[in-house]
């Protein structure tokens, strides 16, 4: 862990985050600036700054954790698709350099589907929905 590192704060409970999901090697939270209804990051428990330095193994595990996660979305909150994205260096708009796999639900109903290209991160979701959506899919998970 990176101790001035912010995603290793919320992995160790330190920072406030809307946990949805954990494995021995993972964690999967909330994103507070969301780009749809049930945008969520699904993060290495061990710190990696970006994909260049991530150990295969520990991206073997994002990636089969998002996939799991995935699967849920369309049933859990009714979402019509899902986009799996990773930002890897500035310029690429990663802003928290500890690597993160944004798993996006992506909705035909456009209230819920604020994701436009080029995304621009900074609008800060609602608390209570984030929440919300963090309990919903937490259920989903334990049920199937």
């Amino acid at each position: 862990m990176s101790q001035d590192c912010l995603f290793c704060g919320i992995v160790a409970g330190d920072v406030p985050g809307a946990k949805v999901a954990e494995t021995e090697t993972t964690y999967a939270f909330m994103d507070i600036q969301p780009g749809s209804d049930g945008h969520l990051l699904v993060v290495p428990k061990r710190h990696s700054t970006d994909l260049r330095d991530i150990p295969s193994a520990d991206l073997a595990e994002v990636a089969i954790e998002s996939q799991r996660i995935a699967k849920h979305v369309f049933d859990a909150w009714g979402a019509d698709g899902v986009n799996l994205l990773n930002c890897c260096g500035e310029d690429a708009w990663q802003t928290v350099f500890h690597f993160h796999m944004h798993l996006i639900p992506r909705y035909r109903d456009k209230t819920k589907d604020r994701l436009r290209l080029p995304f621009e991160p900074g609008v800060r979701g609602d608390a209570e929905l984030i929440e919300d959506l963090a309990s919903s899919m937490r259920s989903a998970l334990q049920e199937g």
